[in-house]
This record gives structure tokens, C-alpha cells and sequence, in this order.
């Protein structure tokens, strides 16, 4: 099992440690560091910034939002970072959910979601490939796009820039049963959100055809740190900010997700504190349990112990989130 380095997205600006975590991650030996976009900052520029100031480490999105770019322009960042760092590039891409395509990208949320992915990282593949020029008969990414407001002057067209690797690694971040299988077909792996080594039996249906080759990915925060509890806060703040601010009531695709993973009766009291703006209880509503299976919190011991029960399945690269640069070479060492 690889390790990795997930940095997410910015909060309120940029995070003057970025650089310094990726270039240590580097030097200890870290596969690959991953950026990630929301409704601030983007996951590409970031993801450039840090390929600027490291010179091995793999470079991901994990994720770039599929609304945020036509698949033709993530498709033209893709080659063009790739060909900047060195061939070092995975693209990660997530659909996100209609709260932020339809109130952020002003777009709507796509009624077939698994037909709108398919078409997006077909076109993707395409550009990489290069062979010829990119159509797309699809309903929701047509190339040329001939509707009913076209000048009917569109034209198929190759990339001028020939990408350094037409296998550029593309990885989904999928939830839903049905979107996770059909990750397994058309994507060379899958970013989960949450995954807890204890419950593997969550994903088993989903992953069963998946190729030998799959790259399994799942992010999880770590910090190495004596009081368990206290570390679990962040952790239990992001779950409840997931699962009670990122969707509306009705449709929220992560508190689906916790319910799947045996937690259907919290999700729904998270999702109504965080809607009733009593945040703080939300946070404290988040089980612990499910908090704690999901990273990896405590003293070296713990972290090894934890760390093993990981390496047991499926999962081909953890991505850690860690504040500070000793949990991630205690981790380095573990993992050895």
C-alpha cells in the first residue's frame, strides 16, 4: 500500500504549509499529493505550484469538479501539467452533487449521472489519445454541439499539443453503489470518500469486477497525538459538514453514504442539527466510532496497529490528511 499526501482545498486562503508538507512527503518517500476544489479555490493551480517546488512526487486532483470545465479544457489541464512536471499527472473527477453544480456552476445537476461521467471521461480519453479528432454523439457533452443555438460552424478537433501520455491515470470519486462499479469499468481507480478498513463488506458488490490493476484510494485524516478524542474532533467537524452542509435534506449524497456504512439514524440527526444551524451539536452528534473507523487518530502504537488493518484490503494508496509533518513520518515508517 502506497502512501499519499491529500491537502484538500483552501479555506479562507491559502495554506502557507502546502508546499513544505508536499516537499517533505517527497523526501520520505510518498507516492503521490493530491489538491482538491469546492466552491474557493481551484484544484489545478495549486496542484502547479507544488509540481514547480517538488520534482518526483505523483500529482492528483482528487477531486476537480466536472462542472467546473467542459471535458475537453480538464482534458487540456491535464496534458499540459502533465507535460510540465514531468509526466507526473493523475486526474482525479468527481460529478459533485446538484447543490453546488446547479448553485455554484450555475449548470444543471445531470438527470443520468452515470451517462454524464461516462461521456465526460470518454471525451477525456479521447483528447489524451489523440488519434483522431473528438466527437461525442452524448446527450450531455456533445462534440460539436449542434442544438437548436449553434451556428452549425463547429468543427472536430485533435489537441494541437500531442499529450506526453495518452494512459494518464484518471481516477473517479464515486459514492453510489452503481456509480463505484461502473468506476471500476471505464476509470483506472476510485477515489472513496470515506472508507473504513472494518467494512469492507460495504463495498464488496461494487468492486467485485474491478481489474487487476485498480487503484483503490481512499482519503483519511491522521495525526499522531496521545488523546485520541481531541483528535477525532476535526474529523467528526468534517463529517458533519459533509453530511449536513454539503446537500439539501432530501438529497445528500455522503449522509446516503453513512448510511450505508451502518449509521442511517446519526446521519439523519446530523443532517437536522446542521440544517438548524445548531452546528456545534452536529458535531458532537457525529459517532465516534464511525469517526474513528474512517482515520487513523493516536499514539504510534495505535497509528501501526490501525495502519495494518489498511494494508489488509483492497486499498492500493491511502491519501492522508495530516497537520504536521512528524504524523507523516511516523506514518512513512509504519508503512515502511
Amino acid at each position: 500500500m502506497r502512501l499519499g499526501l491529500a491537502l484538500g482545498y483552501w479555506g479562507r486562503g491559502p495554506d502557507p504549509r502546502h508546499v513544505e508538507l508536499a516537499q517533505e512527503a517527497e523526501r520520505l518517500g510518498y507516492d503521490s499529493v493530491w489538491t482538491a476544489e469546492a466552491w474557493g479555490s481551484d484544484a489545478f493551480t495549486p496542484l502547479t505550484w507544488i509540481a514547480a517546488h517538488t520534482s518526483r512526487i505523483k500529482l492528483g486532483t482528487a477531486i476537480a469538479q466536472m462542472a467546473a470545465r467542459t471535458p475537453t479544457a480538464t482534458a487540456m489541464q491535464a496534458l499540459t501539467l502533465d507535460h510540465l512536471s514531468g509526466g507526473r499527472m493523475m486526474l482525479g473527477l468527481g460529478l459533485s452533487g446538484p447543490q453546488v453544480v446547479e448553485g455554484w456552476y450555475g449548470r444543471p445537476f445531470p438527470a443520468g449521472p452515470l451517462t454524464a461521467t461516462r461521456e465526460y471521461v470518454d471525451i477525456v480519453r479521447q483528447v489524451l489519445r489523440r488519434e483522431a479528432p473528438v466527437t461525442s454523439d452524448g446527450r450531455f457533452h456533445p462534440l460539436p454541439y449542434r442544438g437548436p443555438d449553434s451556428t452549425g460552424l463547429g468543427k472536430p478537433l485533435k489537441p494541437i499539443t500531442h499529450p506526453r501520455r495518452s494512459g494518464l491515470p484518471v481516477l473517479l470519486g464515486a459514492e453510489g453503489p452503481k456509480n463505484i462499479a461502473q468506476t471500476t469499468r471505464i476509470a483506472d481507480g476510485w477515489l472513496p470518500l470515506y472508507w473504513s478498513p472494518y467494512r469492507t463488506d460495504a463495498y464488496a458488490t461494487s468492486l467485485a469486477a474491478a481489474p487487476e490493476d485498480f487503484l483503490v484510494a481512499p482519503m483519511a485524516r491522521a495525526r499522531l497525538c496521545d488523546d485520541v478524542a481531541e483528535g477525532l474532533l476535526p474529523v467528526k467537524a468534517m463529517l458533519a459538514f459533509y453530511i449536513g452542509g454539503m446537500g439539501h435534506a432530501s438529497r445528500n449524497f455522503h449522509a446516503d453514504l453513512m448510511s450505508r456504512m451502518g449509521h442511517e439514524e446519526a446521519a439523519h440527526r446530523i443532517q437536522d442539527l446542521f440544517l438548524q444551524g445548531r452546528r456545534d451539536e452536529a458535531v458532537q452528534a457525529v459517532p465516534d466510532t464511525f469517526a474513528d473507523a474512517i482515520s487513523l487518530i493516536g499514539p504510534r502504537p495505535r497509528l501501526a496497529d490501525r495502519l495494518t488493518a489498511w494494508r489488509e484490503g483492497p486499498v492500493t494508496d491511502l491519501l492522508v490528511t495530516a497537520p504536521d509533518v512528524e504524523t507523516l513520518r511516523v506514518l512513512a515508517e509504519l508503512n515502511g
